[in-house]
């Protein structure tokens, strides 16, 4: 492997610390090569790519994810900041936490579990699925050079399977109780700024909701027939007996979607998922989520419906009950790109491909692959207005923005470009020798 160019060295260098002298110069070897390599994932496809598969110390890079001791919590708070400062320097902070499922088989892979399948699944078809449950958060920030909202991903968690605990005489971390823990530590890493964080219903729980709303403003999906009630009434002085945690009960959602007398407000909300902009009829308030034996949220409601009639009427909850409706939609569309940036992150940095059975190198691995994500688009942001930045065009798609596929191109194109010529004279460059037969060997053994 020969020199990387300044710029991705001074990228590389804000983990540096994460890591021991000995032990940071084969990280940055796996780094470059998983940006490089096509297809899968796999140790040995990174020291491939990088010319380094005859040498007899591979092993040493293996411990880097199975045995040597560096903080991956650490490394994503490095990341996080890095993501911050470069796409949103100002302004309130928005999140994308989401969990997604990892196919993965094999014997010695003691966390996986069987799971409903999101993406095969429906409301009247149950698809279950066997692998490793990640569960993910992501800034939600606007791209320029690409002119939409990007999901970097910088902080992932293994939630396994209640079955993966019994037998280890272990208690049962639920997803939500997972959820709650990276949000506290999202809060303790941005004391002074104003988080929200947009999921889908999973995330819609009374309890876990209470135990989060001192830290982030949390924006999920509401039932049509959740119990809604008024603010409890002031308490007398002198009053005897436990106080009480709410007042009237209000009209369901439903209830209120089927009443005539309903005053509906048009709201225009622009990139709506890949229509673009798009008027919708919405109605909110504020009230108060309870149910018997739960902690009461107060919480701002919308029901949402369109006046065309092409999507079924939705509702929406937001613990911040000061954001308007127009930013709680705006905020919840940005969500679909959490599952923009898990497909993605399968079809162009090689997630499932991964081959460890190691449960450390397990728990590492997979975060990293996601953490790619963020990475690369990090790394082309510092490459725009260079020559390579082209976005891809054909006969028959005329894309005019970048997409991540073009993203990670730049990135590769210009790390080759720098350690595989000889001489910087443009009218005078070769390629050194062995860089033909690696680029050969890549593109025909290419998955």
């Amino acid at each position: 492997m020969g020199p990387l160019p300044p710029d991705i060295i001074s990228f590389m260098s804000h983990f540096a610390p994460l890591f021991s002298s000995r032990v940071w110069p084969h990280a940055q070897v796996l780094l470059t090569g998983a940006l490089l390599a096509p297809g899968k994932r796999t140790v040995s496809a990174l020291l491939r790519v990088l010319g380094l598969d005859q040498h007899s110390d591979f092993q040493t890079y293996h411990r880097v994810l199975n045995r040597c001791v560096w903080s991956s919590l650490q490394g994503s708070q490095i990341l996080l900041r890095l993501l911050i400062d470069t796409f949103v320097p100002q302004g309130r902070l928005v999140f994308g936490l989401d969990d997604t499922i990892e196919r993965r088989r094999g014997d010695r892979i003691r966390a996986k579990g069987i799971y409903r399948d999101p993406l095969r699944s429906s409301h009247s078809h149950f698809v279950k699925a066997s692998g490793l449950r990640w569960l993910s958060l992501m800034l939600l920030a606007p791209v320029p050079w690409a002119d939409r909202i990007w999901a970097l991903p910088f902080l992932s968690v293994l939630c396994p399977s209640q079955r993966y605990y019994q037998r280890r005489g272990r208690t049962h971390q639920s997803l939500l109780e997972r959820a709650q823990a990276m949000l506290r530590l999202l809060a303790r890493w941005l004391p002074h700024q104003a988080l929200v964080v947009v999921a889908d219903h999973s995330f819609s729980a009374l309890a876990f909701l209470d135990s989060v709303r001192d830290w982030v403003a949390v924006i999920t999906r509401l039932r049509l027939d959740a119990a809604l009630y008024e603010p409890a009434p002031a308490r007398p002085a002198g009053t005897i007996g436990r106080p009480r945690c709410k007042g009237k009960r209000l009209p369901t959602l439903q209830a209120r979607l089927d009443d005539p007398a309903t005053v509906w407000q048009a709201v225009t909300v622009e990139r709506w998922y890949a229509i673009g902009t798009r008027t919708v009829h919405c109605c909110s308030d504020t009230a108060v989520w309870y149910h018997s034996g739960l902690p009461p949220v107060a919480i701002r409601w919308l029901l949402v419906k369109d006046p065309e009639e092409r999507f079924t009427p939705q509702a929406f909850l937001s613990t911040d009950r000061t954001l308007t409706p127009q930013q709680m939609l705006s905020f919840f569309i940005q969500r679909w790109q959490v599952e923009t940036t898990f497909e993605e992150a399968r079809a162009h940095l090689g997630m499932e491909t991964q081959r460890q059975w190691n449960d450390q190198a397990i728990a590492r691995t997979t975060p990293l692959v996601l953490a790619l994500f963020a990475i690369v688009a990090l790394l082309a942001h510092t490459l725009i207005g260079k020559p390579i930045c082209r976005v891809r065009q054909s006969a028959w798609y005329r894309k005019t923005k970048p997409t991540f596929s073009d993203a990670l191109a730049w990135v590769r194109k210009h790390i080759w470009q720098h350690f595989s010529m000889s001489t910087p004279q443009p009218d005078r460059q070769k390629l050194k020798p062995g860089i033909i037969d690696r680029l050969m060997e890549l593109v025909c053994y290419a998955n």
